[in-house]
């Protein structure tokens, strides 16, 4: 396995050639500058906007909107990652089609939000390992 680098604009991660880019989802979300799939269980979505919020704030908004949508909550907890401080975010959600599960990384930089966000019915932990590393790979230029 090789990796490749991603870039758009400021915002550039190495990920591995098991994962492929797909055309971004700004259709349902404009502010979406990357999306990557593993197979068919496996969606990551990367967003970045300008925001005046904090790590503190979005933390419990993430929290709040995730229990208010019927999901659980598994782990949350203030980290340092690629250099930076972020929320860790894994929750679960159930629907009638699926279950999955959400891990989701938050930085907050500069007056700007990045989210690193996984959906994955693949509950490997390399899948996850992976996705770990894409994020520990993050520049922020």
């Amino acid at each position: 396995m090789s990796k490749n680098v991603f870039q758009s604009g400021n915002v550039s991660f190495e990920y591995l050639d098991t994962w492929t880019v797909e055309d971004a989802d700004t259709f349902n979300n404009p502010d979406c500058i990357a999306t990557l799939s593993k197979g068919e269980n496996n969606l990551l979505n990367v967003v970045a906007f300008p925001t005046p919020t904090t790590l503190d704030s979005y933390k419990e908004f993430m929290e709040n909107t995730i229990s208010d949508d019927g999901g659980v909550i598994l782990e949350s907890d203030f980290v340092q990652i690629a250099l930076m401080d972020a929320i860790r975010l894994h929750a679960n959600i159930k629907s009638p089609e699926i279950t999955f599960d959400i891990h989701t990384y938050v930085f907050i930089e500069d007056g700007n939000i990045y989210i690193f966000e996984l959906r994955t019915a693949d509950y490997s932990s390399k899948t996850i390992k992976e996705y770990d590393e894409m994020v520990s790979s993050l520049i922020l230029k």
